[in-house]
């Protein structure tokens, strides 16, 4: 059976098969997408203001223009007497041409010599005004000098011929030129001054000297002393400079407000040159910050610009009572410690013992006024016996007790008074030792059981009414309820 290419529908304007990717249907007919515009300005459509007529398409105006209603009240502007029928626009080509030549002619009432359009001389009224050179100018008129296009005011380049152009044939005719500049910055573009393209008396000459123009002494720039324009116009040193002078006085690098460092010398460096001439020298400064840096000065001018110190904190002797317990001298504000109530000098707040240096978290007060750090406090002032101290673990070369209290009681010290001490052993209690139950306050040490001597914690501490401390066991033994379901085991007969 012979192969039957499928019937596709034809185009209406072409009479060319249309398939689906490119159709557009109106009326019931289909055309292709390029032939889907208007019979009178061809202008292209879409469903939304297209009218279908006898297989042709129109635009909602050309379709009302020729076969919409005609005479007073309808056509264009509603409100004039009408009769178009369309029939200028059949030539679809006048739209679609774009003329080559000048501007037509039109009719227009000339303005007087420099007060018209600068193009066409003609008066410009506030409907159709554009501004440049201070001129107003026909929006028509308001286009490229050269390659006549369209401008507006963001691509508008005012040329010194007192003319208008886009901004490429501005550059290209106006703008710099050599190695670098013009068509690609990359190109040697020469000047067509001498190709005989632009006239030399068009081309601005620029002088790049900064001492053309003299200014008064003491007004101009610094380094030149040219007059400074507000264009070129760097501030420094309560000074104008060029921004051409405006450099470092010894690399000549070009400086901004970022890195500019303004001298003794009334002149400018860079942040280098600066700390090089001006800086801090010595060990630490300088090129690197670890090596000595002293750039051509003698050692009687650095050892005189470093700045006196004296270590001695006795040089000045304090009010007696009121000065560092440790040397008696004066604490100032910026060597200050505080500890005891007193004022030390931070060089004298070491351990008395070890003289390691102290801060808030280390240092410890003692009994006797001085300050200790953690360890030494322990060792002097903390718990003795077994399990305290610098060894956990019972030691003895001689074979004797290392307790030195066999009872867990100090037989020395300082007797509190007035009762305020340890309820057990008496002697004071200091606050690293401390501790509490029922708002009194015991030795860590004596911090035991009344009975079993068993250590206690505020886990398992039970104040007695007796006054005194027990383990739970105890507690319960002397103070529980007794019976049967009560006692050691809770479930014998205890009558203890």
């Amino acid at each position: 059976m012979p192969f039957v290419a499928i019937e596709h529908p034809k185009c209406v304007k072409c009479t060319k098969s249309v398939y689906a990717a490119e159709e557009r249907i109106a009326g019931g007919y289909k055309w292709h997408k390029m032939c889907f515009k208007c019979e009178l300005c061809g202008k292209f459509l879409d469903s939304t203001n297209c009218a279908e007529h006898d297989k042709e398409l129109y635009c909602k105006n050309c379709h009302g223009r020729k076969y919409g209603p005609k005479g007073y009240g309808f056509g264009g502007g509603a409100g004039c007497l009408s009769t178009d029928n369309g029939e200028h626009l059949s030539n679809v080509s006048y739209y679609h041409t774009k003329p080559q030549g000048a501007t037509e002619s039109r009719s227009m009432a000339m303005a007087p010599e420099g007060e018209g359009c600068p193009r066409c001389g003609g008066f410009v009224y506030m409907a159709e005004q554009m501004l440049a050179k201070g001129r107003s100018w026909h929006r028509e008129c308001f286009k490229c000098a050269t390659c006549t296009k369209r401008l507006d005011s963001v691509n508008c380049c005012e040329g010194s011929d007192k003319d208008i152009y886009c901004k490429v044939c501005y550059g290209k005719k106006f703008g710099p030129k050599g190695y670098g500049y013009g068509q690609g910055a990359g190109a040697l573009q020469s000047d067509p001054a001498y190709n005989g393209d632009v006239s030399t008396s068009r081309a601005p000459v620029i002088d790049t000297s900064t001492t053309s123009i003299k200014a008064k002494a003491g007004e101009g720039c610094p380094r030149c002393g040219g007059m400074v324009f507000a264009a070129e116009q760097v501030l420094a040193k309560g000074s104008e400079w060029h921004r051409k002078c405006f450099k470092c006085n010894d690399c000549n690098k070009t400086l901004d407000s970022i890195i500019a460092c303004d001298g003794p010398d009334r002149d400018v460096y860079c942040k280098t040159c600066y700390g090089k001439k001006w800086g801090p020298h010595g060990y630490g400064f300088a090129c690197g910050s670890g090596f000595l840096q002293t750039d051509g000065l003698t050692d009687e001018q650095i050892a005189g610009s470093r700045p006196f110190y004296n270590p001695d904190t006795t040089s000045i002797k304090a009010e007696k009572g009121e000065g560092c317990p440790r040397c008696g001298g004066k604490v100032f504000a910026a060597e200050q410690q505080l500890a005891k109530g007193a004022m030390w000098h931070k060089v004298c707040f070491n351990c008395a013992t070890c003289h390691r240096p102290l801060d808030s978290t280390l240092a410890c007060d003692g009994p006797d006024k001085e300050v200790y750090c953690r360890s030494c406090y322990g060792k002097y002032f903390g718990p003795k016996g077994f399990g305290y101290g610098h060894s956990p673990t019972l030691v003895s070369t001689k074979g004797e007790s290392t307790m030195l209290f066999s009872e867990a009681r100090p037989t020395s010290g300082i007797k509190s008074r007035n009762g305020n001490g340890c309820l057990r052993c008496g002697y004071e209690v200091y606050a690293a030792e401390q501790m509490i139950s029922k708002n009194k306050i015991w030795h860590k040490r004596c911090f035991t059981c009344a009975d079993c001597n068993k250590s206690l914690d505020s886990t398992n501490l039970n104040d007695g009414p007796d006054g005194d401390i027990h383990c739970r066991p105890c507690y319960a033994k002397y103070f529980g309820p007794k019976g049967c379901g009560f006692g050691m085991g809770a479930g014998v007969l205890s009558m203890a």
